[in-house]
């Protein structure tokens, strides 16, 4: 039986996946590959979309 996932929004920039690996060519002295760590600038890492601010806020009366 699956298990029950929540129906959150996913961000449309990264799909879900907000931190990758990037693999930039080159090795360091013990022949592992130098790696970068890139986060989704969209959604700021969490994967999820954020709500949009309001544009007009009413305050008092």
């Amino acid at each position: 039986m699956p298990a029950h996932t929540p129906n959150t929004p996913v961000c449309r920039d990264c799909d879900g996946f907000p931190t990758v690996a990037i693999t930039t060519g080159t090795r360091t002295a013990d022949g592992t590959r130098t790696t970068l760590r890139v986060t989704c600038p969209a959604c700021k890492g969490t994967g999820h979309r954020t709500a949009p601010t309001s544009g007009l806020v009413r305050a008092g009366r």
